[in-house]
């Protein structure tokens, strides 16, 4: 439960343009998609698929690291660390039992299935969009335990693309869509309160000193 006094409280030492440019940005995230990245070796691509995920409102981002286990970069993801959730998983198992809990299809990236090209893709059905490594892509136990599978169009020589562009074009395509569409994909009002409170704080210097001092006050 989100404590509306300190949120307030909060808020009042924002700027009026930055309390107003979090709610714009707010009006335009969903959790309606999710993205996940396997394992990928050089960190500036996960650094990139978060960058892709912050500009075109995707909320969350879910980083598997069974292998590498290597920290964003915050010089490619130019601090859209501060403004997308991110989810780290040890396993492919603890991963799609958390994401498909959620209510999440799975589904996988690959230019190798001919499941479904993506401008055919039904954006209705919240779903769990799974990106492989550079070289392998996807691994076979995401493929096995994927409920469809989906591509990008691709009319040259070369038969892939790498990870941060194909996951530019396809966050970009999903989600334009989807706020063109009917769909229910907004945040809930209690998420916005949540993101709202927690991108103040991530906002404000010395914030632990200011934290302190307002709860000793009103204790």
């Amino acid at each position: 439960m989100i404590d509306l006094d300190y949120l307030a409280f909060l808020e009042n030492i924002l700027t009026d343009n930055r309390k107003e440019k979090f709610l714009k940005v707010l009006a335009n995230r969903t959790k309606h998609f999710t993205i996940v990245v396997e394992d990928v070796f050089q960190m500036h691509n996960t650094s990139a698929v978060m960058r892709s995920c912050e500009v075109f409102g995707i909320q969350e981002l879910n980083i598997i690291e069974q292998r590498y286990g290597k920290r964003i970069d915050k010089e490619i993801a130019m601090g859209a660390q501060k403004w997308v959730d991110i989810n780290q998983f040890d396993s492919i198992t603890n991963c799609v039992a958390t994401l498909k809990n959620q209510g999440y299809q799975i589904i996988a990236t690959t230019p190798h299935e001919n499941d479904c090209l993506l401008e055919d893709f039904d954006i209705t059905k919240p779903s769990a969009l799974f990106f492989g490594t550079e070289r392998d892509g996807l691994s076979q136990e995401i493929l096995d335990k994927a409920d469809g599978f989906l591509k990008i169009p691709m009319v040259g020589f070369t038969e892939s693309l790498n990870i941060s562009v194909s996951a530019a074009i396809i966050i970009q395509n999903i989600t334009n869509r989807l706020r063109n569409s009917d769909i229910n994909w907004k945040l809930s009002e209690d998420e916005i309160l949540e993101k709202r409170l927690l991108w103040a704080k991530s906002s404000i210097k010395d914030i632990k000193r200011i934290e302190a001092r307002y709860f000793e006050e009103n204790s």
